[in-house]
């Protein structure tokens, strides 16, 4: 099957005939990667059905019907969004953060004919420790790890709290009980998880129609990192809301992917662990229509932010969950990433050979799960408005990766293009002058004639701005 916007709309139950004359068009084909899978047009689905949303919210407020348009190839562009990032006349941010990886992230042979990817996270200094290697290098893990059979060490990697996946074919996944779990999932889940009075969003004032926006006057709780959960408060923020990303200072996160995923946002600490601080979080709550975060089951539970506390202090709230392997079954507790994704699913294993598998050449999992974590919090507004309610949207890395395997593949007839590079991208990159100087960046790639996507504010450094919603327009 070949995924499509409509296909979007009527799996979260939307008629395309919400749109209202509001027209939709993607252009453009796989390959635009150098891979069989039709990375691009399927992210191109997502977006425009992301864009199609907007409109229909826009439509509510008194706004026109309009066009969209979704390119092909700068979707491909955006899922290495961040690999087109750099400041200008200044440092290549891809290149300092390739250096600190070192061989902790990559894939390697086990004892048992296997294959095992290892992640270094946030503390790969930790998790290679743990494999009983010093003086790392790649060919040391690659030692340590064909020592071991990929199963026992997926087992313990989980034990001890590190994240990594053992290679699987989408037929090994099917079989897995977590894999049946996510598949009796949907791609986009939405829950209602209380009831409230239905909020209508703002009409727009005939004089206020050029500076109002679909999402003028949301506002959106961040609490997510590295990529997927910033890539949709990114992508929310581009159609004009109000987004407020919530870290702490003691938090690790990478300034590398933040400088991508920031734009149109700003940044407050908070340590939840404080009393007061805790108190703040809270009282934004209150005030905000969407809070994300990208945390396992269980942690915003027991922080007191889980779904529940949230519709209690905030009647009407779109609660947005996004994490690695899903809200069921036994990898549920797991922390995972993009590439972790990937690997269980099926994906790397398709992308190489049994005995070669690779990733895809983009982290296609990571923005387009943060694409359609957008797109659910979107539909979860206009339910809002027309009945009322709080509600859980459900998006998840490896959920997504079995999503892309359900697509058709680009033709074993076709010759696959190279990399896309810079240079090809160039047309589809703006400057923004930001805290760390001059930054060359993708723009957003939804194009709309009534209301072009467009971000406000410059990506800001992590924690420096004041805790507080902006006033209202």
């Amino acid at each position: 099957m070949s995924a499509n916007w409509n296909s979007l709309f009527a799996d979260v139950g939307m008629p395309a005939s919400a749109l209202n004359g509001t027209a939709i068009r993607i252009t453009g084909n796989d390959p635009v990667l150098p891979t069989r899978f039709a990375l691009a047009e399927t992210a191109a689905s997502v977006l425009a059905a992301v864009g199609g949303m907007a409109a229909i919210l826009w439509q509510s407020r008194g706004g026109a019907s309009q066009r969209i348009d979704v390119d092909v190839q700068r979707t491909a562009a955006a899922l290495n969004s961040f690999r087109y990032h750099r400041i200008v006349g200044g440092m290549d941010p891809a290149e300092s953060f390739a250096a600190r990886d070192n061989g902790s992230t990559a894939i390697y042979k086990t004892r048992d004919g296997r294959f095992f990817h290892t992640h270094g996270s946030f503390n790969p200094d930790d998790m290679v420790s743990a494999l009983g290697v010093t003086d790392q290098t790649p060919a040391k893990i690659a030692a340590a790890v064909i020592q071991r059979n990929g199963l026992e060490l997926e087992d313990e990697m989980a034990e001890r709290g590190f994240c990594g996946a053992m290679i699987r074919s989408a037929q090994q996944w099917g079989e897995h009980p977590h894999g049946q779990a996510l598949a009796d999932s949907p791609l986009v889940e939405i829950i209602k998880i209380g009831d409230s009075p239905i909020e209508p969003l703002p009409p727009i004032a005939l004089t206020a129609k050029a500076k109002t926006r679909p999402l003028s006057d949301i506002r959106v709780m961040d609490l997510t990192r590295v990529l997927a959960g910033p890539t949709c408060a990114r992508t929310m923020a581009e159609h004009g809301a109000d987004v407020l990303r919530i870290s702490s200072a003691g938090v690790p996160t990478f300034d590398f992917f933040d400088m991508d995923t920031g734009h149109g946002k700003r940044s407050a600490y908070l340590d939840l662990k404080k009393r007061e601080e805790h108190a703040i979080l809270s009282e934004l709550l209150s005030g905000a229509d969407i809070f994300s975060e990208g945390y396992r089951p269980g942690v915003m539970d027991r922080l007191g932010f889980g779904p529940d506390a949230c519709h209690a202090t905030r009647p009407g709230i779109v609660c947005v969950s996004i994490n690695c392997y899903g809200y069921r079954g036994p990898f549920a507790s797991r922390p995972g990433w993009e590439q972790l994704g990937q690997s269980v699913s099926g994906m790397a294993f398709e992308e190489g050979a049994p005995d070669a598998p690779r990733l895809v050449p983009a982290a296609a999992c990571d923005y387009t799960t943060g694409y359609l974590a957008a797109f659910g919090a979107l539909v979860a507004l206009h339910r809002r408005a027309t009945e009322g309610g709080s509600y859980h949207v459900r998006v998840s890395l490896a959920r997504t990766g079995m999503w892309y395997l359900d697509q058709d593949r680009v033709g074993a007839d076709v010759v696959l293009p190279g990399e896309l590079t810079r240079e090809k991208a160039r047309p589809w990159t703006v400057e923004t002058q930001t805290p760390w100087g001059r930054m060359a960046h993708l723009a957003p790639v939804v194009q709309m004639s009534q209301t072009p996507p467009r971000w406000r504010l410059p990506s800001p450094k992590t924690g420096a701005d004041v805790p507080q919603w902006l006033p209202a327009a």
